[in-house]
C-alpha cells in the first residue's frame, strides 16, 4: 500500500492527473513525491531503525573520549555560565554563546524540577555537556526524514542511514563544539525555507530566520554557509528555468507539468497571499533575526551593547584567524573524506551528476551545489579543520541519497522487480560502505585486513577504539587529547586521599599547556594554572616533560615524580607532543 504520494506518483505515470495538494512547486521546478512505492508501516519502521541505529551511536558510553582541549575551554565557559551566571562572548578566541546556553539547560532543568544545586559537578558532568551535540547530531538526521516529499522515499531514508553512521558526523556528534549545533541549523534553513516556498505558510519562513538566527549565534562562519546557499539556490533556480526554455526537461516531467490544474499553475506570490503579505513576514523574519542575536550576544542584556557590536567585529578577527592558523594545502578536505568518508563521497559525486544532467528533484540539484560549493569555499580558505567538513558531509549525504534512488529506479526500469532491485541495491550499499573504505584504508595504512572491509566498521573503529590515535588515517583525530590523561587524574584522586582534604587539596599547574585539565579538575578548589615555574607547597604539582630539570632544581627533594603512564617512562601523555609529569610532597608518596 503507497502513501498518499506515492500514489498520485503512479497515477501521473499511468496517465492520469496529480491531485492540486500532492505539490506546490512552480513550472519551472520538478515535481515532488517519494517516487517509489513505499507503504507507511514500512517507511515508519526504517525511519525507526535509523534513528535508533543514529542514537545508540552518538549516546553510547559519553564518557569514554577524554575532551579535546576545546572541549576543555567550551566547558570552562559553560562552568562560570551555570555557578555564575556570568557569561560574556569574546570575539577574538572563541565562537558564539548558543552551545554554552544549550548546555547549561541541563542543570538549570535539574535545580528547577528537583532542587539539585549545581556548584560542585552535579549537572557538570562530561555526559551531561556531549549530551547537547549528540542530541542535535541524532536532530539531523531526524531533519532529514521530514524531506521525503523533496527527495524520495528511498533517497530520504538511504541519505539519513548514510549520516547516522558516518564516522564523522557521529565522532563530531560525541564533542562539545559548536559544529553539531551549526549543521543542525544550517540543515534547518534548508528544510524551513523549502517548506515555505512549497506550501506559502509563513511559520516556516519564520522557522528559517529563526534558524538561521541560531546558526549566526552559534558560528561566525555561518557567513559562509549562508552565502553558498544563496548561490546554490540560484543556481539551481537559473538552471531549471534555462534547461525548461532550452526544452530539455524529460518527458515524464513535461507530463506532469501538462497535467497540472489551474490550483498548481497559481505562482508563489499568489499562494503566499500576495506581496503585501509577503513584505511583511520578510519584516517579521528580520525582527526575529535581530531580536535572537541580540538575545544571546548580549548575554540576555547583561553585555548590552558591547556584546552585540562584539558580535559585529568578529568577522574581522576571524579574517585574519583563517590566514594565519592550520594552514593546509587546497585538496585537503578531499583527501580527509577520501580516507573516512569514501561512501558519502563517491556516491554525493554520482549524485550530483545525476541531479545536473537527469534533472528530476530540485532540492537534489541544490544539495550537490551546496555539497560541492562550499568544500570549494572552504578548500580556497587556507584555515583547515578536519570538523569543518561536516558542514559538507550533510548535504553530500542528500546527495548520495539521491544517487542510491536513482540506481534502484534504473534497476527497476531494467525489468528487476522490487525484491530483486532491492538486493541489487542492498549489494552496491555494501560495496560502497565496505568495500570502497577498506582499499582506501589498505592504501593509507599500507595493510589490509578483513575487518576494514565490514559496512560500518570505519564508524566504530574511529569512535570506540582509535579515538586517541594521532595516525593521519584517522583525519578527526586532530590534536586529540589522549586517553592517558584520565591516569593523571586518577593518580591527582589517590593523593587528594591521602591528604584527607578532597576537593580543598592544592595543586599547581606549571605546565605551559594543560587544557582540558581544567574542566577535569572543576571540584578542586584549589588549583594554580601559572603555566610557568612558580614556587609552591601544594601537595601535587603538574609539569611538562621538558620542566624536569627545573623542577628538580626548584623544588629540590621536597617532590618525587608519581612514576605512572601508559608509555611506561613517568610521564603521562596529553597530546601527541606534549607530555606532563606529576610530582607530590614526598610524605604523600607511595
Amino acid at each position: 500500500m503507497g502513501t498518499a504520494s506515492t500514489r498520485s506518483d503512479s497515477k501521473q505515470r499511468r496517465g492520469g492527473k496529480r491531485s492540486p495538494q500532492s505539490t506546490s512547486m512552480e513550472t519551472h521546478l520538478p515535481q515532488t513525491g517519494t517516487g517509489v512505492e513505499v507503504s507507511n508501516q514500512t517507511w515508519v519502521i526504517a525511519s525507526v531503525v535509523i534513528l535508533a541505529m543514529a542514537a545508540l551511536l552518538r549516546f553510547y558510553d559519553l564518557n569514554l573520549v577524554p575532551l579535546h582541549h576545546d572541549e576543555g575551554v567550551n566547558g570552562n565557559f559553560l562552568i562560570r555560565l551555570v555557578r555564575d551566571g556570568f557569561y560574556q562572548y569574546d570575539p577574538a578566541n572563541y565562537h558564539g554563546p548558543t552551545l554554552y546556553y544549550f548546555a547549561a539547560l541541563f542543570p538549570r532543568v535539574l535545580r528547577v524540577l528537583f532542587g539539585v544545586q549545581t556548584q560542585n559537578s552535579v549537572g557538570l558532568t562530561t555526559i551531561a555537556i556531549r549530551f547537547v551535540p549528540a542530541l542535535f547530531g541524532l536532530a539531523t538526521v531526524a531533519l532529514i526524514l521530514t524531506l521525503r516529499r523533496n527527495l524520495g522515499t528511498i533517497a530520504t531514508l538511504s541519505a539519513a542511514a548514510l549520516l547516522a553512521v558516518s564516522p564523522g558526523a557521529v565522532y563530531l556528534s560525541r564533542y562539545f563544539i559548536h559544529e553539531s549545533q551549526f549543521v543542525f541549523f544550517t540543515l534547518a534553513i534548508v528544510v524551513a525555507g523549502w517548506k515555505y516556498y512549497e506550501r506559502a505558510n509563513a511559520i516556516y519562513l519564520s522557522l528559517a530566520a529563526l534558524s538561521a538566527a541560531l546558526l549566526f549565534a552559534t558560528k561566525e562562519t555561518a557567513i559562509i554557509s549562508v552565502i553558498v546557499l544563496c548561490l546554490a539556490l540560484l543556481l539551481t533556480y537559473v538552471y531549471q528555468t534555462l534547461r525548461g526554455q532550452a526544452g530539455n526537461t524529460p518527458k515524464r516531467k513535461k507530463g506532469r507539468d501538462q497535467s497540472r490544474s489551474k490550483a498548481q499553475q497559481m505562482s508563489f506570490v499568489e499562494r503566499a497571499g500576495g506581496t503585501a503579505n509577503i513584505a511583511i513576514w520578510i519584516v517579521v523574519a528580520v525582527v526575529i533575526f535581530i531580536i535572537v542575536n541580540v538575545l544571546f550576544y548580549s548575554s540576555f542584556f547583561r553585555n548590552f551593547p558591547k556584546g552585540v557590536w562584539d558580535a559585529i567585529k568578529t568577522f574581522e578577527f576571524w579574517t585574519k584567524t583563517g590566514k594565519e592558523a592550520h594552514g593546509k594545502p587546497l585538496t585537503t578536505y578531499v583527501w580527509w573524506l577520501l580516507l573516512q568518508e569514501s561512501p558519502l563521497l563517491l556516491l554525493g559525486a554520482i549524485g550530483a551528476l545525476v541531479a545536473v544532467f537527469r534533472p528530476s528533484k530540485a532540492l537534489a540539484l541544490f544539495s550537490a551545489l551546496w555539497a560541492f560549493g562550499l568544500m570549494a569555499a572552504y578548500s580556497l580558505i587556507n584555515y583547515k579543520t578536519p570538523w569543518l567538513s561536516l558542514s559538507f558531509i550533510v548535504p553530500l549525504s542528500l546527495c548520495s541519497g539521491h544517487a542510491i534512488q536513482w540506481i534502484y529506479e534504473e534497476l527497476r526500469e531494467k525489468g528487476l522487480d522490487r525484491a530483486a532491485g532491492t538486493l541489487a541495491l542492498a549489494v552496491v550499499l555494501l560495496l560502497a560502505t565496505g568495500f570502497a573504505p577498506g582499499i582506501l584504508r589498505a592504501y593509507a595504512q599500507d595493510k589490509v585486513h578483513w575487518k576494514t572491509f565490514i559496512p560500518g566498521y570505519q564508524t566504530l573503529d574511529l569512535n570506540f577504539n582509535n579515538y586517541d590515535n594521532d595516525d593521519p588515517y584517522y583525519v578527526y583525530v586532530y590534536a586529540h587529547t589522549r586517553r592517558d590523561l584520565l591516569r593523571i587524574l586518577e593518580e591527582i584522586d589517590r593523593i587528594a586521599k591521602r591528604t584527607h582534604q578532597g576537593g580543598q587539596t592544592g595543586i599547581t599547574i606549571v605546565s605551559p599547556e594543560y587544557w582540558p585539565l581544567p574542566w577535569y579538575l572543576r571540584d578542586y578548589g584549589r588549583v594554580g594554572y601559572h603555566g610557568r615555574m612558580a614556587q609552591t607547597n601544594e601537595p601535587v604539582i603538574v609539569a611538562s616533560q621538558g620542566q624536569a630539570s627545573e623542577v628538580e632544581t626548584t623544588f629540590g627533594d621536597r617532590y618525587e615524580q608519581v612514576q605512572s603512564g601508559l608509555n611506561g617512562a613517568g610521564t603521562f601523555s596529553l597530546r601527541p607532543g606534549v607530555e606532563l609529569l606529576l610530582f607530590t610532597r614526598r610524605e604523600l608518596a607511595k
